[in-house]
């Protein structure tokens, strides 16, 4: 296959050189063409263009088979999200007009789901988001799933979980830098996915997943925030993270407190993941950092 990736970073490059080694001809997109050398090195050719500007694209040539939207904020606060995801989403796909794909994937976020009552989620729950960056999210899927609609083309919807791996992991990273706080009793659930097993997931959707098809990729074992630190602490030799005065504690504008099921890339895809809980992938991680005590 014919393959685009538009959005070469922590996700977008190694998809680009998985897909590559399968023997699929991969070009990658990126804003800059400072590190086209890194993208020919991983078997990627590099195209330059800046998403949120619709006159920057080079010609499309005889187009692709497959598109990825592998797209990470660059910061800019709301307006640079809705830059991005939406007026950068919309740019592509006018782009991609003239000869379209034969499938478009997006890789989104569970942060559409804006549940907090710790219940679980699946594909068929409400995507009701609590803030901003994730109304601008689902508004990007809505747009690929119309212009799959609209040219009878298999669009595809990724939502992951909080991507960990090398170098990656927000609490995690926390955590070994001192910095991390419990979010008052540490029962606030916690979704994560390997970004391994996330591009496995990837290649799996567009080989065999349903047109129009929406799939979950998180791991098969939540976490709670206390329960997530106590692994660590044990793991680690290191104490347990203070838990701030509830009068001192600012919480995190839309933060939510759920569980995402991914059950159905398991049995619709037959998606078999590495890393099947954060236990498996952040021993990994610790090992590779010769972080254990």
């Amino acid at each position: 296959m014919r393959v685009l990736i538009a959005g070469c970073g922590y996700v977008g490059l190694p998809l680009g050189a998985r897909l590559a080694g399968l023997g699929h001809e991969v070009w990658g997109l990126r804003r800059s063409g400072a590190d086209d050398d890194l993208l020919r090195s991983s078997g990627l050719r590099p195209l330059t263009a800046d998403v949120t500007e619709r006159g920057s694209f080079p010609d499309p040539g005889p187009g692709w088979d497959w598109v990825v939207f592998a797209l990470s904020s660059r910061g800019g606060g709301i307006e640079g999200y809705e830059r991005l995801y939406v007026q950068g989403t919309r740019n592509v796909l006018s782009w991609l007009e003239a000869t379209p794909p034969r499938r478009v994937l997006q890789i989104s976020s569970t942060s559409v789901y804006g549940q907090a009552d710790g219940s679980v989620v699946t594909e068929e729950s409400p995507a009701d988001p609590s803030n901003g960056t994730s109304r601008l999210l689902l508004a990007s899927e809505r747009l690929l799933l119309e212009f799959g609609s609209r040219h009878n083309v298999g669009a595809l919807i990724l939502r992951a979980a909080g991507i960990y791996g090398p170098g990656r992991g927000h609490l995690f990273l926390q955590y070994l830098n001192n910095e991390a706080t419990l979010t008052g009793e540490g029962d606030r659930w916690l979704n994560m996915i390997h970004r391994e097993d996330l591009v496995t997931a990837i290649i799996a959707a567009l080989e065999r997943g349903r047109p129009a098809g929406i799939y979950n990729v998180a791991d098969t074992s939540p976490v709670t925030e206390v329960e997530f630190f106590r692994w660590l602490s044990v793991t680690l030799g290191k104490p347990m993270p203070p838990t701030l005065d509830p009068a001192l504690r600012v919480r995190k504008r839309g933060a939510t407190n759920k569980r995402v099921s991914a059950q159905k890339l398991a049995t619709e895809l037959g998606v078999s993941l590495r890393y099947p809980s954060f236990r498996e992938g952040y021993a990994a991680e610790i090992a590779s950092l010769q972080l254990r005590t």
